[in-house]
Order: structure tokens, then sequence, then C-alpha cells
């Protein structure tokens, strides 16, 4: 499990790490605004995917839970009971993703967020009625990474009865390689826990990497 506070998003240019701030990369004359946490899930991805030691020429790919209520159109109601997730996908070669800067990989991740209207959803709705199919998770061809939870979801507010929570684990169901689930940070103030599954030599070699170690220390 790697947290940092709100003292990191203080002193890093980022600023990943805080719900309200967003990160503006111009390009081409163009103002694209990039919020923390798609920032924060293309360093991730950047980081995992050069820790892997992968071909410069394969697919890597990010996955990342989306909640798609308020992405239908029309939006689905809050007295609506279901499943209202489905996910985002941004793939690219694993040699531009390590080659290229954070701002380069934020950006792609950003393009797919952007991209997921609501023809997306109803289109993976038809697809899906048309082809009914359980999604299967884990890390197939060893290059994906899957963000899941979300920073938002107020977990460390659930007292019962015992006060308030020293720390939030999601226990061994849905795990594999290059699974992540992102959890507000138990100090608040805009901070995120994240809860990250890798192999044994490839989290080695994260927590040895220098970009990686800068944001999480604020170093």
């Amino acid at each position: 499990m790697f947290g940092a506070g709100k003292e990191v998003v203080d002193v890093e240019l980022m600023a990943k790490l805080s719900n309200d701030t967003e990160l503006k990369k111009v390009t081409e004359g163009e103002t694209t605004e990039i919020s923390s946490f798609q920032a924060l899930c293309a360093l991730m991805w950047r980081c995992v995917t050069r820790a892997r030691n992968l071909e410069k020429g394969k697919t890597t790919t990010l996955r990342m839970a989306v909640n798609v209520r308020q992405r239908s159109e029309p939006k689905l109601g809050d007295c609506y009971f279901g499943n209202a997730i489905q996910s985002i996908v941004t793939v690219a070669a694993v040699g531009d993703v390590v080659s290229m800067d954070l701002g380069w990989c934020a950006e792609q991740v950003h393009k797919s967020v952007k991209a997921f209207s609501s023809d997306t959803v109803r289109r993976n709705v038809e697809n899906w009625e048309r082809e009914p199919k359980c999604f299967e998770l884990g890390n197939h061809d060893g290059a994906t990474v899957q963000m899941g939870s979300s920073p938002r979801f107020p977990m460390y507010d659930n007292d019962f009865g015992w006060g308030r929570p020293l720390a939030m684990r999601s226990g061994g169901a849905n795990k594999f390689d290059g699974k992540l689930s992102a959890f507000p940070g138990r100090y608040g103030g805009g901070s995120t826990d994240l809860e990250v599954v890798l192999a044994p030599d490839t989290m080695a070699r994260l927590e040895s990497d220098p970009e990686f170690m800068i944001y999480l220390c604020g170093e």
C-alpha cells in the first residue's frame, strides 16, 4: 500500500493527488485540462510498464473503472439500483509509454476519458445484449494495468462503533498482477492511498524507480 499526503501535493508540479487540482498541458496551441486522478493513473501506468521490462514494440493497456450514471443520456436516476460501471481503455506502445514524458501519457488517458460518451455507454450495452459475456479480470498479456475503486468514496467515514479506521484493505478477491485500487487518504486534504498488486520482481523494480519515488515521497 502506497500513500501520499497533502505535503506532497504542495511540493509536486503535477499536483496529481488533489481531487480539485487540474494539470494543464498546452498542445498545438490548445489547452487540455487533465484531472489529477488521470495524471495519477498515467504515472502508475508509466512506472509499472517500465518496471515490467517489456519489449518496446509490445502494446500496453490501461483500464479504468468508470461510473456511467452521469455519462448516460438520459442520466440514470439516484434510485437506480444495479451495475453502472464500464471500463475506459487506453492503449499505447510500451516504447512510447516509457520514453515519452508523463504529460504525454496523461494526455492519452485524458483523450480516452473524454471520448467515453453516452454513445459509448449505449454501444457497450448493445454489444453485451447481442453477445452476453462476463468480464474476465486479469492481466492475460502481461502488459495490462487496471485501476479500480475510487478516491471519492468516503471509506474512512465508515464507523462501526470502533472509531475511525486506521487503514483500508480490499481483501484478496479480484487480485492479479497489475491491479491497482485507489482510496481517499486517511488524513484527507485531497490525498490518495493506492493498493498495488504486482509480481515480486516488478514490485522491487517499481520501488527503485526514481520517478515513482519522487512522486511518492516528494523528494
